[in-house]
Parts: C-alpha cells; sequence; structure tokens
C-alpha cells in the first residue's frame, strides 16, 4: 500500500481519519437495516436495496430535502478544512 506524499500530509491524514468514521457510521447504518444470518452474514431487505437503488440513480438536485439535509451533514464533516 502506498502513503501518498501531498505538500500537507497533517491535512491528509485529518481527512482520512474523517472519511474512515463516516465510512464505519454508514456500515453501522446498514448493518442496522439489515437481517443478520445464523453464518454471520448480512441480508438487506428488498424495500431498502429499492430505495438505495432509487438513491444512487437521483441526482443531488432532485432528492428530498431530507435526503439533501443528509448530505450536507456529511460535508459538514470536512467543511472547516475547505478553503
Amino acid at each position: 500500500m502506498q502513503l501518498y506524499c501531498v505538500n500537507n500530509n497533517k491535512l491528509l491524514i485529518q481527512l482520512a481519519d474523517i472519511e474512515h468514521q463516516r465510512w464505519a457510521d454508514w456500515q453501522k447504518y446498514l448493518h442496522s437495516k439489515c437481517i443478520k444470518n445464523k453464518d454471520g452474514s448480512l441480508t438487506i431487505p428488498a424495500g431498502y436495496v429499492k430505495n438505495l437503488e432509487r438513491l444512487i440513480q437521483t441526482p443531488y438536485s432532485k432528492l428530498t430535502d431530507n435526503e439533501k439535509e443528509s448530505d450536507i451533514e456529511q460535508v459538514m464533516r470536512y467543511w472547516k478544512y475547505l478553503g
């Protein structure tokens, strides 16, 4: 694995930390929506998959206000580092 050489290594590490936490939060949420099988695997309910597929295909401008707010909440994790 290559660690990237950038002008601001501290910023890179801070953003990577935020990204990992964002990913971990997403996994916790996704797992909470799933059915845990006896073998430890997870099954995503069909209704939830349908909603995820709808979100994947929907441009930000077409999302509901609540869906947009959710994306804005994620961006706020990074906001102080921009600019």
